[in-house]
């Protein structure tokens, strides 16, 4: 099928329409086009929108945390950046459209996609059998690289990047998968299983892409036969490099830079005022170590601020049938980021520079 500048550009109204209000038109996706374009297109944006959603939460206690200009996938001017971030960005994001289409399939939403019963009847392994509704992620899959990868109109080595990267992602919901099973037998004696594959949380998705985040490989390309642009000497360097990188693998093409300082100009917004944790329950050590790494080692200190909470509390029943409770005020210590009173040493600002979060 052909893509058209209209389509680009439509698209991409959609990722910038998430970033500004919560509701979205299909006005604001396709005026025309094909048909099957306005179908999907309600689930691409809802999908984009849960892989950002899911992008705020794996980075919510690091220095770069998914900020809403993250989500500006266009490479154009100074947004073609190729950093580990970026490739993050591309595999949640990905991951997000075709999981949304995917489930949205399996559930009936669309009249030309259902349950994947390919296998159904076929032995499947030692006491169970295909069977049931599985996901069917190779409609998902499909639709959503339609979409995504229609983004990137680049011929260059970021551009090869980016469209590996949401490859990750696909690939990711797929690893990700469960397989499903009903018993059947005399008396419940599961002598045989009914067995179907379904979508893991997508939570669980977005864990498997924090580690591929953590283990990201930079390209180290031959920068001579880059400058060549668009021959075939500069593709061959690019297809000479991914030729040893695992396709679910996320890699990038520069460094990051220091998420410590605000950088208006890349859309970073610094650690200053950030909220961090010391306290609480159930808090992991990447979480309780947050105020040294987003305010300590960044050149900041941290600040004690009480703020008053009101909660519902001594609830009681009373006959019948309502629920009365009192309204509760405590007082709850939270941590941020503030400037010392002199600048920082220059060593902690050097410090501080490169792939930390």
């Amino acid at each position: 099928m052909k893509r058209s500048t209209l389509l680009i550009l439509s698209i991409t109204g959609v990722y910038s329409a998430i970033l500004h209000t919560a509701a979205w038109s299909v006005n604001n996706f396709l005026m025309t086009g094909p048909k099957a374009y306005l179908t999907y297109s309600s689930s691409v944006a809802a999908g984009a929108h849960s892989g950002m959603e899911e992008c705020k939460f794996q980075f919510g206690w690091e220095r770069w945390n998914c900020p809403e200009s993250a989500l500006q996938l266009s490479t154009h001017n100074r947004l073609r950046s190729a950093t580990r971030e970026t490739s993050f960005v591309h595999a949640i994001s990905s991951a997000g459209v075709m999981y949304t289409l995917t489930r949205n399939c399996s559930l009936g939403d669309f009249e030309s996609c259902g349950c994947d019963d390919s296998r159904n009847g076929r032995v499947g392994g030692r006491g169970w059998v295909w069977g049931g509704c599985s996901d069917n992620v190779e409609f998902g899959e499909k639709v959503s690289k339609l979409f995504v990868d229609a983004l990137e109109t680049g011929h260059d080595t970021r551009a090869l990047i980016n469209l590996h990267n949401n490859e990750v992602g696909r690939l990711a919901v797929k690893d990700t998968m469960k397989r499903a099973c009903k018993c059947h037998g005399v008396s419940g004696s599961c002598s045989i299983q009914t067995c179907w594959l379904q979508l893991a949380e997508f939570r669980e998705i977005g864990n498997y892409l924090k580690i591929k985040y953590d283990q990201a490989q930079k390209l180290e390309m031959d920068k001579r036969r880059m400058r060549a642009g668009n021959s075939a000497d500069s593709r061959g360097a690019t297809a000479e490099t991914f030729h040893h990188i695992h396709a679910t693998e996320l890699v990038f093409l520069e460094d990051s830079p220091d998420y410590c300082t605000r950088n208006a100009s890349l859309g970073h917004h610094g650690t200053e005022g950030r909220e961090c944790l010391q306290t609480g329950k159930n808090l992991s050590q990447w979480e309780k170590r947050s105020c040294r790494r987003l305010c300590t080692e960044c050149g900041l200190r941290v600040e004690e601020r009480r703020t008053e909470v009101v909660a519902s509390c001594n609830c009681k029943f009373h006959w019948c049938c309502t629920v009365r409770c009192e309204q509760c005020r405590t007082l709850v210590a939270k941590h941020f980021c503030t400037r010392r009173d002199s600048a920082a040493p220059n060593h902690i600002r050097q410090r501080n520079r490169g792939h930390r979060r």
